[in-house]
């Protein structure tokens, strides 16, 4: 490793660690007390986001049980550099959050794309709304009555919902974020549900409230059969330069272990070498949610060195290798591990060495098979297959027709497999 890339690394380290987070925290607190401010959570709110819509029936609750101030703010959705593919994503953000709906015993319908003028009404009706109050029943039901299918009825012109998504625009911008259904607390962001535990944690140890173990919503169980049929498998979709995917690795691998299902492993290229942009607020926000979800799963993270490019190349092109010596998982792992928690350049022959000797692998063998250009049309394939499911990003996953997104995602994996266990027995 270069000494540049040694330092870096332990910059990384640092920049993920949760001493620095801690450190953050305090000198905030201090500086907000100082000032003689209140606690204020800032709620950016797409009124077409099904995953705003289940946030807002969450809102009320923590409104209630913390002792904040709540701003809540409405925004246009993201923009374009942050959702390169945007109808995909719009999408399975509504398949998806039907799932969370009936994991979370939230209200849910099979969330259809709402109507451009009824969300255009919704948008005026809670921007009436948010002028008055932070009434989130009323906005409520204005949501419940757009995703119902419901008519909203025209209520005045859209200059005030116009000035007030442009106001919550400006004002996410400028905190640093590009998603709605996202609470923004003292420099950190919390996206919708799936991450709301953390915010309600923080405020906790501040004496504003419980902690999010006393408030966790009813998670639905699933029955399963005895045994799966032995064709069942989950094709993995993946890339070593994603930390959701090096965060879903083993996990997944054991989850697959325990279910007795075949695990099929389906490398893609990193979006930036697929030409799909990644812009600097985004990679900031992935990196710092990466490692909190990394301290909450006990899985070392943080002293990173950057595969992109040649390190992605060489890795994959030894992918083949690893799997002809039985090896793939290990290699995978010990992988993305290097990269992601110890700081291994993989683009040179002394950090691939390591990889491989911790993988159970020999690297003099290695060597006479590293580089080749074999593994392109595989991975291309593997996007293809990816692509076909409506998804584009990583780790996803697929079993029988049904495609899953997202390394906090594993139980609907896991409930996958039970419903396709349960429709062979039947």
């Amino acid at each position: 490793m270069s000494f540049r890339s040694a330092i870096k690394s332990r910059i990384a380290e640092y920049i993920t660690s949760e001493t620095r987070v801690q450190r953050k925290r305090s000198s905030f607190e201090k500086q907000r007390s100082r000032r003689g401010e209140g606690h204020e959570v800032h709620y950016f709110h797409h009124v077409a986001d099904p995953y705003a819509h289940l946030t807002l029936q969450a809102l009320g609750d923590f409104q209630r049980l913390y002792a904040v101030t709540m701003k809540i703010h409405l925004i246009s959705g993201p923009p374009d550099w942050a959702v390169p593919e945007r109808s995909a994503l719009e999408a399975y953000a509504r398949t998806d959050a039907t799932f969370l709906a009936k994991h979370y015993g939230l209200a849910h319908g099979h969330f259809d794309a709402p109507d451009k003028d009824q969300i255009i009404q919704a948008e005026i009706l809670m921007s009436e709304v948010l002028a008055d109050d932070t009434n989130v029943s009323k906005l409520l039901e204005i949501s419940n009555k757009l995703w119902s299918g419901e008519k909203i009825q025209p209520s005045g012109s859209g200059d005030k919902a116009d000035h007030a998504k442009t106001c919550g625009d400006a004002l996410l911008a400028e905190y640093g974020h590009y998603l709605g259904a996202t609470f923004y607390y003292g420099g950190e962001w919390y996206w919708g549900i799936d991450r709301l535990h953390y915010l309600q944690d923080r405020l906790h140890e501040l004496g504003l409230g419980p902690t999010a173990s006393n408030l966790a919503p009813t998670v639905t169980q699933k029955e399963y059969a005895d045994t799966p049929p032995t064709h069942m498998a989950i094709s993995f979709f993946l890339s070593f330069r994603s930390p959701y995917s090096y965060l879903a690795f083993d996990r997944t691998c054991a989850l697959a272990d325990q279910q007795g299902v075949t695990l099929n492993i389906r490398p893609v290229l990193p979006m930036v070498m697929r030409g799909l942009p990644v812009p600097p607020m985004k990679r900031k926000y992935i990196l710092a949610d990466a490692a909190r979800e990394a301290r909450l799963h006990a899985i070392p993270f943080g002293r990173i060195c950057d595969p992109l490019g040649t390190a992605i190349e060489r890795g994959y092109s030894l992918l083949d290798f690893a799997e002809k010596n039985g090896k793939l998982r290990e290699f995978c792992s010990s992988f993305m591990t290097s990269v992601w928690a110890k700081g291994v350049d993989a683009s040179t022959d002394r950090g691939l060495s390591r990889i491989l000797s911790e993988a159970g692998l020999d690297w003099q063998q290695a060597r006479l098979v590293v580089d080749n250009e074999d593994w392109r049309a595989k991975t291309e394939k593997n996007r293809k297959e990816l692509t076909k499911l409506g998804l584009w990003g990583v780790p996803s996953f697929r079993i029988g027709t049904t495609g899953i997104w997202g390394q906090d995602r594993l139980w609907a994996l896991e409930n996958a497999i039970c419903d396709a266990t349960m429709a062979a027995e039947n």
